[in-house]
């Protein structure tokens, strides 16, 4: 038996941005994710700061079975002096503490791109221009995870509010994710799975799986609160998937084999909303992330979110 997590309390002042360090690919992030309960519908925001490079990486989605997918990606937005309010050409997005560990708001105006094909995230992005609006809350809905292996922690969220989409109003109540981290993020030389799922009985998962190449784990963790039960963390986490074209995954499973009972997710990508990402000097990573279903082997079911990080050219 792996050795089982209890994880120290997070600091409130976590919340909050941090002093950077020195590396030129120092990140400070956030990220918020949603779906509904059927997993019809979801999306994610992501903010990530690049201090020593000057700018800041928004992105942000809307995502669901047989819908384009409705996209914002800038990595040239001007980092603020302080808090997290991001302004740039056909910009606005707002992401505040309301109750620092419980409660944070985020509004967003934008125009995305409305892509019917995800893949074509990965080119020239060419679709049809469409406002498209947030003003959702995410509130703590279980206990929060802080790594013991890297600053980052995660917490497991109820989501609730509204999607704007042109003319069109879109009422949310669903479950989700949210997860701050801050340190040097190399997005071009490990490949990696992040998965987080909230599964029809209450229980709530997460985890991630870190490698260099395709054979040397750097780390693996995660965790599985039961409903009623206090979150238990773990480094015994396994993962495979099965790629299809432009590398998406059509499949995959996710295992937390130091819990008992170990808990094995299969998962079924519903819908992507993929970004490419290129580095100060050119190199390039392929950034596949889905809306999921998710299936136990004793039937339970579940929706969420799943991410596989690919290094182009490893």
């Amino acid at each position: 038996m792996r050795r089982v997590i209890v994880p120290p309390p997070v600091p409130a002042a976590d919340e909050h941005r941090h002093e950077p360090g020195p590396e030129p690919l120092w990140n400070e992030s956030w990220y918020f994710d949603w779906a509904t309960r059927d997993g019809s519908l979801g999306g994610y925001v992501r903010v990530g700061l690049y201090p020593n490079l000057g700018v800041a990486w928004y992105w942000a989605c809307l995502v669901g079975e047989g819908r384009p997918l409705v996209l914002v990606v800038d990595h040239e937005v001007p980092i603020p002096n302080v808090g997290l309010d991001l302004r740039h050409e056909g910009l606005w997005a707002a992401h505040n503490v309301e109750t620092p560990l419980d409660h944070w708001s985020l509004g967003l105006e934008s125009f995305a791109v409305s892509l019917d094909d995800p893949s074509e995230a990965y080119g020239a992005m060419r679709g049809e221009r469409v406002p498209f609006g947030l003003d959702l809350e995410w509130e703590t809905d279980g206990g929060l995870y802080p790594y013991d292996v890297t600053t980052r922690y995660e917490v497991p969220c109820r989501v609730h509010g509204d999607v704007l989409l042109g003319q069109d109003r879109i009422e949310i109540d669903g479950v989700g994710q949210r997860d701050h981290s801050w340190g040097v993020r190399d997005w071009w030389t490990a490949n990696w799975m992040w998965t987080s799922c909230a599964l029809d009985d209450g229980t709530r998962s997460h985890g991630t799986h870190v490698m260099i190449g395709d054979d040397l784990v750097l780390y693996a963790t995660g965790y599985v609160q039961p409903p009623g039960r206090d979150l238990v963390g773990t480094h015994g986490i396994r993962r495979g998937q099965t790629l299809g074209a432009h590398g998406f995954p059509t499949a995959g499973w996710v295992e937390h084999d130091a819990v008992d009972p170990a808990l094995r997710l299969e998962i079924e990508p519903v819908a992507f909303a993929p970004v490419r990402l290129v580095g100060p000097e050119g190199q390039a990573s392929r950034f596949p992330r889905a809306l999921c279903r998710y299936r136990t082997p004793d039937g339970r079911t579940g929706v969420g979110w799943t991410e596989w990080n690919q290094p182009e050219g490893t």
